[in-house]
């Protein structure tokens, strides 16, 4: 006697007689993916791969080489798109740069700010409450007609390709763009505090946060650190040197912020590394920075 013949439950057209060994379907060998037992269908291939919870590192992040570190290319296209806007607009950096308190007269001459305002000029920079320099002084360089001119670019970029991937494969995506933005931030506030009439730009103070990551994650990976002290040590030799056209105190404020936002993601006990924790310590670390500059503008305006 002939058994009844069977349809592919994905191909109604196609005659089978094999079935899922999860689902006990009929399957056609289009729908077939072999399993450690028989053949599973697709539908039951894809929900065990939705139940298989993703290999992550001990920060957070995908397992390295799991994932593209698409936020590295997002942060790269801005600086990019950021430095076309600068050369097209002429005036991009005075309007957006990093400043923390100069008098603007009416053509645009700036002067050294003590405190006080006359007739004819005008206060301008985060003590004017421009607190958006902060972080859009960040995303520009030194545009083309200055000394170092598109090299700060392309130096900056070349850092963050170098470093950016690793880091991000290691903190995860969303781990990753807070502690850039974090170290950005913490670059510009240090030269809010330091040197509040000068204008600075550049995603420097990112990259050195990004580099303190970097040394904090191999040391918490107890890899062999002669490498990395290497490559330490030609960065702070580098902020030296740099001091001469670029801000050191965005380079310096970049490290410390960076550094110490991946220690407390490293070494924080095991039950404290959840992302609520996570989030709230970030949330305090900007209260704290934008309490430093809220104190140094109270300071440059009188207000104290």
């Amino acid at each position: 006697m002939t058994a009844a013949a069977t349809a592919c439950y994905r191909h109604p057209s196609y005659e089978t007689y094999v079935r899922c060994t999860r689902c006990d379907r009929y399957i056609c060998p289009d729908c077939m993916r072999e399993a450690s037992v028989g053949h599973h269908c697709v539908e039951c291939v894809q929900e065990g791969q939705r139940s298989v919870r993703q290999a992550r590192s001990l920060f957070g992040g995908a397992v390295p080489g799991a994932a593209t570190p698409v936020v590295t290319y997002a942060l790269m296209a801005l600086n990019i798109v950021a430095y076309v806007v600068e050369v097209v607009r002429a005036g991009t950096v005075d309007r957006f740069g990093m400043l923390g308190a100069v008098l603007v007269d009416s053509s645009g001459e700036q002067y050294y700010y003590k405190g006080e305002t006359y007739p004819g000029f005008e206060l301008s920079g985060v003590a004017d409450g421009e607190w958006y320099r902060l972080l859009t002084g960040t995303f520009l360089h030194l545009p083309p007609d200055a000394s170092f001119g598109v090299m700060h670019l392309l130096f900056n970029m070349l850092a963050l390709w170098n470093i950016g991937r690793a880091v991000e494969g290691q903190l995860g995506r969303a781990r990753y763009l807070a502690l850039y933005l974090l170290s950005a931030v913490g670059g510009s506030v240090l030269v809010y505090v330091v040197s509040p009439e000068t204008t600075a730009v550049g995603a420097s103070g990112a990259v050195f946060g990004l580099a303190a990551s970097f040394y904090v994650i191999n040391r918490r990976l107890g890899r062999d650190m002669r490498a990395v002290n290497r490559f330490m040590a030609g960065f702070l030799l580098w902020m030296v040197i740099s001091a001469a056209f670029t801000s050191w105190e965005g380079h310096l404020g970049g490290l410390l912020t960076g550094g110490l936002v991946t220690y407390g993601l490293a070494y924080a006990p095991a039950k404290l590394r959840t992302s609520a924790t996570q989030l709230a310590g970030g949330a305090v670390l900007v209260v704290l920075l934008a309490a430093l500059v809220a104190v140094r503008t109270a300071a440059l305006t009188g207000a104290v």
